[in-house]
């Protein structure tokens, strides 16, 4: 059966509307109409039933069949802190990174950025990895949909940073391997940072470290900034999340 995205504000009752490019899809490409029945993930954990009554060029229609819950998401919340990675390689970043299973990418202004997202097309760079992430999180099946935050200053975001539990650092420049120093027991958050091109400072990651964070290397070669972040949530998701078996 085929399978959309629908928004959870575009649930009214029983009754659902597609947005334009979903409609779009449904239309023209999968050629489908009033009388088909497709599933419709909501974003928030449920697949829906739906039985399309109307699809007019301006937005899809339809009717509420039935309710699941869509059980793909991991008992690990999982979130990466992402140092702003040049071209398309943000994009790669985030759409694997959604693959693995995060709940939010928090992208991150760092001394060795190349990028540095200006004020004003903050709005439009977000909008755009949010369609990545929903891309993602459809093609892999995920029920929930990344939160992409905004750009910050790695220091703004430590000091807003509210979230407990475990803070890791990715650093090509630690001493100490990653993976032994990861706590045995198992975690319910975890938070992974990654520097962009470059790498962070000595002194970006002496300041995670001070604010808890287990900061280390994977071994001796160099991985470029689109791997090193989802190899990191990799292990991650193997050692307390879903990834492997682990965590259930």
């Amino acid at each position: 059966m085929r399978r959309f995205r629908v928004r959870p504000e575009n649930i009214v009752g029983d009754r659902v509307t597609f947005d334009a490019d979903e409609t779009r899809h449904l239309r023209r490409v999968l050629r489908l109409g009033p009388g088909d029945v497709v599933e419709a993930l909501d974003g928030t954990g449920t697949m829906l039933t739906v039985r399309i009554e109307s699809a007019a060029p301006r937005g899809a229609e339809g009717t509420v069949l039935s309710r699941t819950a869509h059980r793909t998401e991991s008992p690990l919340r999982l979130v990466l802190a992402q140092g702003i990675a040049k071209g398309d390689k943000m994009e790669t970043i985030i759409r694997m990174a959604t693959e693995l299973g995060v709940t939010q990418v928090v992208p991150l202004t760092t001394a060795r950025a190349v990028v540095k997202v200006e004020p004003g097309r903050r709005e439009a760079r977000v909008t755009r990895w949010e369609r990545v992430a929903q891309e993602a999180a459809k093609q892999s099946g995920r029920a929930v949909i990344p939160e992409i935050a905004r750009p910050q200053a790695l220091d703004e975001w430590l000091a807003a940073r509210k979230s407990g539990g475990l803070l890791v650092c990715l650093w090509e420049g630690a001493l100490t391997a990653l993976v032994p120093q990861l706590p045995q027991a198992l975690v319910a958050d975890a938070t992974l940072v990654v520097g962009p091109e470059g790498g962070l400072e000595s002194a970006e990651a002496g300041t995670l470290e001070k604010a808890g964070a287990v900061v280390g290397n994977l071994g001796g070669r160099i991985l470029r900034a689109e791997t090193a972040g989802p190899v990191g949530l990799a292990i991650l998701q193997a050692r307390y999340g879903d990834l492997g078996g682990g965590g259930s």
